[in-house]
């Protein structure tokens, strides 16, 4: 499984950038696709989970009601729309697959990562 994630750049606080992460290698619509994110001395976190038909979402609550999470099966891809950014969302973004057709909301829950897009939101 091959995840090539992108959209990642330097955005002033209150803007929007919207990442992709395109997966090869698997059959994507059979599995949850997540969105995490790693800031510098800092754990990583999930930010965002879609189920397979993407009828199924959940967010971090530090992303509630800013971030959206969908996907284009059609196109094997995965998307983060990231509105009202934060300096506090300044992290390296990362999308990744489980391994089975379970639905995570935990960093372990997922087994293959993209290379990850690095987001900086100046104050």
């Amino acid at each position: 499984v091959q995840l090539q994630a992108s959209g990642g750049g330097l955005v002033q606080a209150g803007g929007s950038l919207t990442l992709s992460c395109t997966a090869s290698g698997h059959t994507f619509s059979r599995y949850t696709m997540g969105w995490f994110r790693q800031a510098p001395g800092h754990e990583r976190e999930i930010v965002a989970a879609i189920g397979r038909t993407g009828a199924s979402t959940r967010y971090a609550d530090s992303v509630k009601g800013r971030f959206t999470i969908s996907r284009d099966n059609a196109k094997n891809t995965v998307y983060l729309q990231m509105n009202s950014l934060k300096p506090e969302d300044t992290a390296v973004y990362y999308c990744a697959v489980p391994d089975d057709v379970g639905y995570y909301f935990t960093r372990e829950g997922y087994k293959y990562w993209g290379q990850g897009t690095l987001v900086t939101v100046s104050s």
